[in-house]
């Protein structure tokens, strides 16, 4: 368990003691497929890991509609917020298969702090980390259109940099890109057709393949 914190952004600059002060006030659970973890507005106790499976995280618009801000594996983390201010939460999360989970809840990880400052010092580095990047991609959704927020999206998701062939290996609805865009399934739909009819990507068997890099702009 030790390694697996170790690669935590958030924990990797704890040293072994640090890490094995830490493991004292882990456990680990698993939950099935769709499974809600929390809800927007729950009060916030607990700061996950995940160990295995995927999880989405999202919220609802003003009309009620779910919008994924991002999916999450193995290695990942969320909630950490709740082990600071104790804020409800901010977005919901959901197990989109299987997962296996370490959990740490805010009352354990509170009392470990207060033993060791040195602690809290190096966690509110991986926390301006996190932040900064949250912030990168609102701009990136506030700036860009509907075919840029897709294009951004697969990419991502490809885990590349779009120059080379990549196959996500998430299957994906046209619902759940939409989902994650902020946009109408219509609107994502007529996006990832004529993204095909050019040739950048193929889809079957809704896995989708990446053939060129994708253009930001229509």
């Amino acid at each position: 368990m030790i390694d697996t914190l170790k690669d935590i952004p958030l924990f990797s600059d704890l040293d072994n003691d640090e890490l094995t002060e830490l493991k004292k006030v882990t456990v680990t659970k698993t939950f099935p497929k769709n499974t809600i973890l929390f809800s927007e507005g729950d009060p916030s106790d607990s700061f996950y890991v995940i160990r295995s499976g995927k999880v989405n995280v999202g919220i609802n618009d003003e009309e009620g509609r779910e919008v994924i801000l991002s999916i999450l594996g193995p290695g990942e983390y969320f909630g950490e917020m709740a082990l600071m201010d104790g804020e409800p939460r901010s977005a919901f999360v959901m197990t989109k298969e299987m997962v296996r989970l370490l959990i740490i809840s805010k009352k354990d990880f509170k009392l470990l702090l207060s033993s060791d400052n040195e602690i809290l010092l190096k966690l509110l580095k991986g926390l301006q980390k996190r932040l900064r990047e949250a912030n990168k991609k609102i701009e990136s959704l506030a700036l860009m259109d509907v075919y840029g927020r897709v294009a951004r999206l697969l990419t991502q998701l490809a885990g590349g940099s779009g120059e080379e062939e990549t196959t996500i290996q998430d299957k994906l609805t046209h619902q759940e890109i939409a989902n994650m865009v902020g946009a109408s399934r219509e609107m994502v739909s007529r996006v990832l057709k004529e993204l095909t009819i050019e040739g950048y990507i193929s889809i079957e068997k809704k896995r989708i393949t990446i053939h060129k890099k994708l253009p930001y702009e229509w």
